[in-house]
């Protein structure tokens, strides 16, 4: 049996591998430099200010990736090199720079941040059954699902590893309590998969947990570094999980009335998944009972025909789901902006300020 695994997995690797010859830069396991990204329009200046630290977390990201098991830093590679934004371990670097943080103790922290992302993004595909990842196969059609999980859960040792290093035992709580909650999270929202009845109020829960916990504590662990009074850790963290919900809700948007190019992935990969995110959960609450069955049939029993997902978008624009996604993306992200109030102006401050924007601008 072992061996007819094997011998399955092999031969959905080289299927996939034919696939990704014919994409663009798609080299398995060859590192590409990190600090050689373009830069995102509206995240300029947070950057400019966290280059030389962002150095030293790619670097350290790189080191810590090293296996003498070899399927281990192909794996991660894949995905880390990626071109992701990085934004998450770029909210610990700046609000330690906002809080006046002198030591080194964020490098690790951050770097801590992009792995338990990186190892999210690993067991989300292999949960979803997801073919891209940024534009790129994703590292399960590659090397199958029981890798991406194992080299997931690599990096979460890891993670936790530095934190320790770190020797910082609120940090140490407060990474490791948003690594439980982003797993329920994903439990959550296991539990609400296909089902259209999920109220607005139980998918902002799945996505507070899902997405919106790791920016919060990727955003609050600055100021508990640099030993700020508790209303300055709060406040970083309530922008970090308005920051996060917004991003998410424009997520959620763009997947129906965006591009590839912005997604990384196909446009509708949400619809053909069958998955329940706050479009469809509007649109199927103003809809009819011919519009309800449309979604009863698609997304909760997955038949799914020719033409469906552009009936989901047309049904999407009559009941202004997409617009009023857009729209509640900006109310949290107004409160994440009314959150750094309580910090006096500076070019921190301002970066962190400009990253709302981009998260929020993204939809346009």
């Amino acid at each position: 049996m072992a061996g007819m695994r094997r011998e399955k997995q092999a031969g959905t690797r080289q299927k996939a591998l034919q696939v990704a010859d014919k994409i663009e830069d798609q080299r398995v396991g060859v590192v590409v430099p990190l600090e050689d990204r373009p830069k995102e329009p509206g995240i300029e200046d947070l950057v400019d200010l966290v280059s030389a630290d962002m150095d030293r977390v790619n670097q350290t990201i790189l080191s810590r990736t090293g296996s003498e098991v070899t399927m281990i830093p192909e794996v991660a590679n894949h995905l880390i090199s990626s071109g992701g934004k990085r934004l998450r371990p770029m909210l610990t670097l700046a609000t330690a720079g906002l809080c006046g943080y002198p030591g080194d103790g964020h490098i690790k922290l951050a770097a801590s941040v992009e792995f338990m992302h990186t190892a999210t993004l690993l067991h989300d595909d292999v949960v979803d059954q997801s073919d891209m990842r940024r534009g790129k196969l994703a590292a399960r059609m590659l090397w199958g699902n029981e890798a991406s999980v194992l080299v997931g859960d690599f990096l979460l040792g890891q993670a936790f590893k530095m934190m320790v290093e770190v020797g910082s035992l609120p940090c140490l709580d407060i990474l490791s309590t948003a690594a439980a909650v982003i797993a329920e999270g994903e439990v959550m929202q296991l539990s609400a998969a296909k089902d259209t009845e999920t109220t607005e109020d139980a998918y902002l829960a799945v996505i507070r947990a899902k997405t919106a916990a790791l920016f919060a504590a990727a955003a609050e662990v600055g100021p508990i570094l640099a030993n700020r009074p508790k209303g300055e850790a709060a406040a970083c963290r309530s922008y970090g999980t308005n920051l996060g919900v917004a991003f998410q809700l424009i997520d959620d948007a763009l997947d129906y009335g965006g591009t590839s190019a912005k997604l990384g992935k196909n446009v509708g990969d949400d619809f053909r998944e069958g998955k329940i995110t706050l479009p469809v959960v509007l649109s199927f609450r103003r809809g009819s009972a011919v519009e309800r069955d449309f979604w009863k049939r698609t997304l909760e029993r997955g038949e799914i025909n020719d033409g469906d997902l552009a009936t989901a978008l047309a049904t999407m624009r009559k009941h202004r789901a997409l617009e009023d996604t857009v729209e509640r993306a900006r109310h949290y992200g107004a409160m994440a902006r009314d959150a750094l109030e309580l910090f006096p102006n500076s070019p921190w401050k301002k970066s962190l300020l400009s990253v709302v924007e981009f998260c929020v601008s993204r939809a346009h």
